[in-house]
């Protein structure tokens, strides 16, 4: 378990994760589907945050990781995320993955996993690819249950 400070008091890894749980359910309440995502700097302060936001900004490219990744780079005024942790709720897709490699991320703690489309392992495995030049450390399962569950439970409501 990694913990990092933030504004004096420590957080660990399911602390963050909940508050990516928070964005999801926010984007649950917008109709969206639950995908959550917050990226801390290198130092333990909150840079950015996401939610799904495909179907209110028309953009497929609207994940809730991309959202982040966005916004931290305009807040770092790079695109560059040496030595940042990002948050997410569902494993990533192909999409993200690229993303969260070209923007050098150091680390990637993600709750349930996505056996239809997650690029970290379940279907492909885009991130830590031998040929590539840059790697990060995964972590998953990470209030998997809970992050799960809120997923499940939005399909439920929506058949």
């Amino acid at each position: 378990m990694i913990f990092v400070q933030y504004r004096s008091i420590y957080m660990d890894d399911a602390t963050f994760l909940r508050l990516a749980l928070a964005q999801a359910r926010l984007a649950a309440e917008a109709g969206e589907v639950p995908v959550g995502a917050v990226l801390v700097g290198p130092d333990g302060a909150i840079l950015a945050h996401g939610q799904n936001r495909v179907l209110r900004d028309s953009n497929p490219t609207a994940h809730a990781e991309m959202v982040a990744l966005r916004a931290a780079g305009k807040v770092l005024a790079n695109y560059r995320l040496e030595g940042c942790t990002l948050y997410v709720t569902l494993e990533p897709c192909a999409m993200c993955a690229g993303a969260m490699i070209h923007a050098r991320i150091a680390r990637l703690v993600y709750g349930a996993a996505d056996p239809k489309a997650g690029a970290a392992g379940s279907v492909l495995s885009v991130l830590n690819h031998p040929q590539l030049n840059h790697q990060m450390q995964v972590q998953s399962g990470v209030l998997a249950e809970e992050c799960g569950e809120l997923l499940r439970s939005f399909f439920r409501q929506r058949r």
